[in-house]
């Protein structure tokens, strides 16, 4: 839709990697806020953030490479414009937990408890990079003439051009959203660690699984 948010001089302000960096801060925010609420070292929740935000990035991009290799096959330097758009949550999701586990360990702090902590804090900043998603244009949905159809024009969008599409990208905000307040709701009625976690596995996995059916 609007790949770049503006431009200072000849850099780019990319929508896309606006959003995550947006998404992130407010999900670090959150986090630290909570780790307070519960008696957990605020700290140790910060550098536990950085080392997920950079596995995450990283994880996501390689799944969406591999799952994507047309894309890259003459030019493999645009593997490393991560701000451009093309990044896969699951592979964020499963490179952020292995390496959230790892921190754990090492750190002998209590795992389940931690997730708790951390569960509303992904799906908010999940929320926003769908925003940014969308202005990228990736993620984009299948044909529709639903009357909220959304119809990209712009040549650098990841989306094709000229037609109606489902907007899913601003479904997936959408859902994140609703998730993450019913989590926010939900985590002081919890009735043992790990359920607010298990809850956000189990209901974005369901949701996201529907809205899946509209993707293209």
């Amino acid at each position: 839709m609007y790949p770049i948010l503006f431009k200072i001089g000849p850099l780019s302000i990319y929508t896309y990697g606006f959003f995550i960096a947006l998404g992130f801060l407010a999900g670090i925010f959150f986090a630290v806020k909570e780790a307070k609420r519960v008696g957990e070292d605020p700290d140790m929740i910060m550098d536990l953030c950085f080392y997920i935000l950079v596995s995450a990035i990283i994880g996501s991009r390689l799944f969406y490479v591999a799952t994507n290799p047309r894309l890259f096959i003459d030019n493999p330097v645009e593997i490393f414009k991560v701000w451009n758009g093309g990044l896969v949550f699951y592979g964020g999701f499963i490179a952020a937990f292995i390496t959230g586990i790892v921190y754990f360990k090492a750190k002998k702090i209590p795992v389940m408890k931690t997730l708790d902590i951390l569960a509303p804090s992904v799906v908010l900043a999940h929320s926003f990079g769908r925003i940014g998603c969308f202005f990228a244009g990736c993620c984009y949905g299948k044909y529709c003439e639903l009357p909220w159809a959304v119809t990209f024009n712009n040549a650098h969008s990841l989306a094709p051009t000229g037609i109606s599409i489902h907007p899913t990208q601003l479904y997936l905000a959408l859902n994140n959203l609703i998730i993450f307040l019913f989590l926010v709701f939900f985590r002081k009625r919890k009735k043992f660690d790990g359920q607010v976690f298990l809850i956000y596995v189990l209901v974005y996995g369901i949701t996201r699984s529907i809205i899946e059916i509209f993707r293209a």
